[in-house]
Order: structure tokens, then sequence, then C-alpha cells
């Protein structure tokens, strides 16, 4: 299996990110079938503001923003096949099974939004019970 590394823009978003969360990344990283990169870590209130506009988020209290610890608890990906990224949700959802395998090697617990039963956000990663 070809090992996949995080580019310069994936390492630049998980820079606030809580180190349990990039352990995870990382360790899914050499799991993953398909190559992934991060495409958010922090967000700005306006950001979440404008994508909830959008009708790509609808909570103002989002893991993206900096938590108490200090530390942002959540995490967007993008997965790319052949080079090319990729929306369709069963190529998130097998990247998610190397998120699985590497949040229980490590006892991180996480949550995917690939698996929330109203709106699907595939892309999503958060920590579960960090607050």
């Amino acid at each position: 299996m070809e090992h996949h590394k995080l580019g310069r823009r994936s390492l630049k978003e998980l820079y606030s990110v809580h180190p349990d969360l990039v352990s995870v990344v990382e360790l899914a990283l050499k799991y993953s079938k398909y190559d992934f990169g991060i495409t958010q870590g922090i967000r700005t209130e306006e950001e979440q503001r404008e994508n909830i506009a959008k009708g790509v988020s609808w909570t103002m209290d989002s893991l993206h923003f900096i938590q108490p610890d200090g530390y942002v608890h959540a995490i967007d990906f993008m997965v790319y096949v052949n080079g090319k990224g990729t929306w369709e949700v069963g190529y998130y959802r097998k990247v998610m099974q190397a998120f699985v395998r590497a949040a229980i090697e490590l006892g991180v617990q996480v949550r995917f939004g690939g698996l929330w039963r109203t709106t699907v956000d595939a892309p999503h990663v958060e920590l579960a019970f960090y607050k």
C-alpha cells in the first residue's frame, strides 16, 4: 500500500488542533487506502456564519472554534482519488474506517459527520467527550 504524507496545507490546518486528534489523523493516513488532506482545523465565527448561510453548517457551537483547553476539537478533510479531490461519500466512509482503526489503537474517542443521521457531513471528524 502506498504511504501517504500530510502536505503543507494539512500541517498548517492542524496547527491549533488537539494533539489527540492530530495523532489520529497521522495514524489514519498510514492505514487509509485513499489519500486525504486536512482542509480545515480552526474556523472563525465569520467563517462559521458563512457556512451556516450556505447550508454546510448548522450550529454556532462548533468544535472548529478554540475550546476551553486552547485547542480546536474538529477537522474537515478531503479525500483524493488518483490525485483529484472527490466529494463522493463512499470514499469518505472508507477513509473513516482508517480513522476508526487509528482512534481505537490510540484510545481516542471520535465522532464522524459522515455517520450523522440528520445532515451528513462526510468530511468532518471531531473529538468526542472532550468538553
